[in-house]
Protein backbone atom coordinates (compact mmCIF):
# COMPACT_ATOMS: atom_id res chain seq x y z
CA UNK A 1 0.00 0.00 0.00
CA UNK A 2 1.57 3.16 -0.80
CA UNK A 3 1.49 6.43 1.39
CA UNK A 4 -0.99 8.04 -0.16
CA UNK A 5 -3.87 5.27 0.22
CA UNK A 6 -2.53 4.72 3.55
CA UNK A 7 -3.33 8.57 3.91
CA UNK A 8 -7.05 7.38 2.91
CA UNK A 9 -7.26 5.30 5.46
CA UNK A 10 -6.43 6.93 8.41
CA UNK A 11 -8.43 9.55 7.57
CA UNK A 12 -11.20 7.34 7.23
CA UNK A 13 -10.57 6.33 10.59
CA UNK A 14 -10.30 9.97 12.17
CA UNK A 15 -13.72 10.60 10.88
CA UNK A 16 -14.65 7.33 12.29
CA UNK A 17 -14.74 7.95 15.52
CA UNK A 18 -12.27 9.49 18.21
CA UNK A 19 -9.16 8.48 18.10
CA UNK A 20 -6.46 9.87 20.98
CA UNK A 21 -3.20 8.31 20.45
CA UNK A 22 -1.08 7.24 17.75
CA UNK A 23 -0.18 4.19 19.18
CA UNK A 24 -4.34 3.59 18.67
CA UNK A 25 -3.92 4.73 15.21
CA UNK A 26 -1.34 2.05 14.73
CA UNK A 27 -2.90 -0.58 16.28
CA UNK A 28 -6.21 0.17 13.44
CA UNK A 29 -4.22 -0.42 10.73
CA UNK A 30 -2.18 -3.36 11.92
CA UNK A 31 -5.50 -4.76 12.22
CA UNK A 32 -6.62 -4.02 8.40
CA UNK A 33 -2.92 -5.02 7.21
CA UNK A 34 -1.15 -2.02 7.05
CA UNK A 35 2.81 -1.70 9.08
CA UNK A 36 4.33 1.34 9.16
CA UNK A 37 7.02 2.25 11.79
CA UNK A 38 6.40 4.73 14.38
CA UNK A 39 8.44 7.31 12.64
CA UNK A 40 6.36 6.53 9.42
CA UNK A 41 3.19 7.53 11.29
CA UNK A 42 4.12 10.54 12.93
CA UNK A 43 4.95 11.71 9.10
CA UNK A 44 1.88 10.48 7.79
CA UNK A 45 0.28 12.38 10.64
CA UNK A 46 1.92 15.44 10.54
CA UNK A 47 1.49 15.53 6.22
CA UNK A 48 -2.14 14.81 6.59
CA UNK A 49 -2.71 17.30 9.36
CA UNK A 50 -4.28 16.30 12.09
CA UNK A 51 -4.30 18.29 15.12
CA UNK A 52 -5.13 17.40 18.32
CA UNK A 53 -8.72 18.57 20.21
CA UNK A 54 -10.05 18.72 23.30
CA UNK A 55 -13.18 17.06 24.29
CA UNK A 56 -15.79 18.31 26.92
CA UNK A 57 -14.55 15.83 29.12
CA UNK A 58 -10.61 16.76 28.51
CA UNK A 59 -9.26 13.87 26.60
CA UNK A 60 -7.68 14.84 23.67
CA UNK A 61 -8.52 12.78 20.29
CA UNK A 62 -7.35 13.73 17.00
CA UNK A 63 -9.13 15.57 13.91
CA UNK A 64 -8.64 16.56 10.74
CA UNK A 65 -7.88 20.59 10.18
CA UNK A 66 -10.00 22.11 7.34
CA UNK A 67 -8.43 24.66 4.71
CA UNK A 68 -10.78 27.29 5.37
CA UNK A 69 -8.65 30.53 6.54
CA UNK A 70 -11.72 31.93 8.57
CA UNK A 71 -10.78 28.42 10.97
CA UNK A 72 -7.69 29.84 12.34
CA UNK A 73 -8.82 31.66 15.30
CA UNK A 74 -11.70 29.37 15.93
CA UNK A 75 -8.13 26.28 15.97
CA UNK A 76 -5.83 28.62 17.72
CA UNK A 77 -8.52 29.69 20.58
CA UNK A 78 -8.59 25.76 21.47
CA UNK A 79 -4.96 25.84 23.03
CA UNK A 80 -3.57 29.29 23.71
CA UNK A 81 -3.85 30.55 27.04
CA UNK A 82 -1.75 33.56 26.60
CA UNK A 83 -0.46 35.70 23.87
CA UNK A 84 2.55 38.83 23.97
CA UNK A 85 3.82 40.65 20.84
CA UNK A 86 6.99 41.82 20.70
CA UNK A 87 7.67 43.40 17.91
CA UNK A 88 6.98 41.18 14.37
CA UNK A 89 6.74 38.13 16.98
CA UNK A 90 3.78 36.46 19.06
CA UNK A 91 4.79 33.99 21.88
CA UNK A 92 1.64 32.36 22.39
CA UNK A 93 1.47 29.91 25.48
CA UNK A 94 0.01 26.67 25.64
CA UNK A 95 -1.21 23.79 27.84
CA UNK A 96 2.10 21.59 28.29
CA UNK A 97 2.51 19.47 25.27
CA UNK A 98 0.08 21.56 22.90
CA UNK A 99 2.47 24.04 21.46
CA UNK A 100 3.41 21.82 18.61
CA UNK A 101 -0.30 20.96 17.65
CA UNK A 102 -0.55 24.83 17.06
CA UNK A 103 2.03 25.01 15.30
CA UNK A 104 0.83 22.90 12.65
CA UNK A 105 -2.52 24.45 12.59
CA UNK A 106 -0.87 27.80 12.23
CA UNK A 107 1.28 26.51 9.23
CA UNK A 108 -1.45 24.97 7.71
CA UNK A 109 -2.77 27.89 7.38
CA UNK A 110 0.08 28.98 4.66
CA UNK A 111 -0.50 32.20 5.27
CA UNK A 112 1.91 34.63 3.52
CA UNK A 113 1.95 37.06 6.57
CA UNK A 114 3.16 34.56 8.84
CA UNK A 115 7.29 33.54 7.69
CA UNK A 116 6.99 31.25 10.26
CA UNK A 117 6.58 29.12 13.59
CA UNK A 118 8.98 27.47 16.03
CA UNK A 119 6.98 25.44 19.26
CA UNK A 120 8.17 24.21 22.92
CA UNK A 121 6.33 22.21 25.12
CA UNK A 122 3.81 25.00 25.94
CA UNK A 123 4.90 27.91 23.55
CA UNK A 124 5.05 28.80 20.53
CA UNK A 125 7.10 31.60 18.76
CA UNK A 126 5.13 32.67 15.33
CA UNK A 127 7.15 34.81 12.96
CA UNK A 128 5.19 37.47 11.17
CA UNK A 129 6.19 39.47 8.39
CA UNK A 130 6.10 42.74 10.22
CA UNK A 131 4.97 44.38 13.19
CA UNK A 132 1.49 45.72 11.88
CA UNK A 133 0.63 42.03 10.97
CA UNK A 134 1.86 40.91 14.39
CA UNK A 135 -0.41 43.51 15.95
CA UNK A 136 -3.38 42.24 13.89
CA UNK A 137 -3.07 38.60 14.79
CA UNK A 138 -2.30 39.56 18.60
CA UNK A 139 -5.78 41.40 18.23
CA UNK A 140 -7.38 38.71 15.83
CA UNK A 141 -6.34 35.78 19.14
CA UNK A 142 -6.92 38.31 21.73
CA UNK A 143 -10.66 38.34 20.97
CA UNK A 144 -10.78 34.57 20.69
CA UNK A 145 -9.04 33.55 23.84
Amino acid sequence: MNKKQRHVKIKEMIKGGRIGTQEEIKERLEAIGIYVTQATLSRDLREIGLMKLRADDGKLYYSLTEGDSSQFSENVSEYIMKVSRAEFMLVLTTRLGEADVLANVIDGENREDILGTVAGADTLLVICQNAIVAKELEREIQSEI
